[in-house]
């Protein structure tokens, strides 16, 4: 009996000091493991998604690089916050956020400057250029023009008094151009409702994001030839569209006649032109939205109608939901990785 207790004594020694090798064992391991976890698991490889850090070692200077140049550009003229807003919506409805907008015509590349949506007013692209001989300057070959558009955006709208967001970055640039995308992918002032939807929805973004970059329009102006067609002739009867305040419509027809003027300019929020707000959704109450494509959102989708009350009741709603898209269409088929390139210069490809 005294033996066997003296084994069983040993036996319970030996599972004992087993279980504490293990444990010795497993702390060690654990230890290992969280020393290299910042290796493991906070490592960005070039194919992730994009993210705000992306610049923080290559080009630390990037961001305030870009907001500088967009200052002096905006204090210089007001409009210009506008127009890099519309540069960056432009270039992601077609082939993505790749910064083919910018490419001039060269070689095999037809630009898409010449598309009706862009000819004759998209403008900012020697803004663009200040802006990428800047980030040459401070880091060659680093900033992608893509990424330059995305931050403008944000710069122009926060300049405008508009809301502040997180830009994700790490796009890159495209070789190519497609003037047919910009002819037929960019909604046009004068398209229906489910045209414009249809063309959102193609891009992967929602009603919400079609009322809430709508309000974009609460800066910057329009050509008096994209909104002609309400003052005279909307549905081809030679009369005026019956959605239009007629006092509105009254004053417009003063310089905006039945031929000619094609260029004249028009706010395209009257009451604050230069201010990021929601004035803009409250004109559309009043059945004052400048273009088309604006006052359809009143008169064409009840989910739409819905939205422009709520944004014209709660500015920080607006702000909210206008910040969150301007996230989700940036992130439209971005190049990453190997694909495309970043241009030394944001007109032309490297090869050229």
């Amino acid at each position: 009996l005294a033996f066997f207790n003296i084994l069983s004594s040993f036996y319970n020694k030996s599972l004992e000091l087993k279980f504490k090798m293990a444990q010795s064992t497993s702390f060690f391991v654990l230890v290992a493991l969280l020393a290299f976890a910042p290796i493991c698991f906070s490592f960005k490889s070039d194919n992730d998604k994009l993210y705000p850090q992306y610049y923080y070692k290559s080009c630390p200077q990037a961001q305030e690089i870009v907001k500088s140049v967009v200052a002096k550009a905006v204090a210089k003229e007001a409009r210009m916050a506008a127009s890099l807003l519309r540069l960056h919506f432009h270039d992601c409805f077609v082939k993505g956020c790749d910064a083919s907008l910018l490419l001039d015509s060269r070689g095999s590349i037809v630009t898409e400057k010449r598309s009706n949506p862009n000819r004759n007013s998209a403008r900012g692209f020697d803004v663009i250029d200040d802006i990428k001989s800047a980030l040459e300057k401070e880091c060659p070959q680093t900033v992608s023009c893509a990424d330059i558009l995305a931050l403008a955006a944000r710069d122009s709208t926060v300049l405008a008094g508009g809301p502040n967001w997180e830009v994700p970055l790490g796009r890159r640039d495209s070789r190519s151009a497609s003037l047919s995308g910009s002819n037929n992918d960019i909604p046009a002032p004068n398209n229906t409702f489910n045209t414009i939807l249809t063309k959102f929805k193609r891009q992967g973004l929602d009603v919400v994001d079609l009322v809430a970059l709508s309000g974009s329009h609460t800066i910057g102006n329009s050509r008096c030839v994209s909104f002609r067609q309400r003052l005279y002739n909307q549905s081809g009867n030679s009369k005026p569209d019956t959605t239009l305040d007629q006092s509105y419509a009254a004053q417009l027809r003063n310089r905006c006649p039945k031929s000619g003027g094609d260029q004249n300019l028009f706010f395209l929020d009257f009451v604050s032109p230069t201010k990021f707000d929601n004035s803009y959704f409250k004109l559309l109450l009043a059945s004052k939205g400048l273009l088309n494509s604006d006052q359809v959102l009143t008169t064409k989708s009840r989910a739409s109608l819905a939205l422009v009350k709520q944004y014209a009741e709660n500015n920080a709603l607006f702000f909210d939901h206008f910040a969150k898209s301007m996230v989700k269409m940036g992130n439209i088929s971005p190049l990453t990785g190997s694909s495309g390139e970043i241009r030394k210069t944001c007109r032309k490809i490297n090869s050229s």
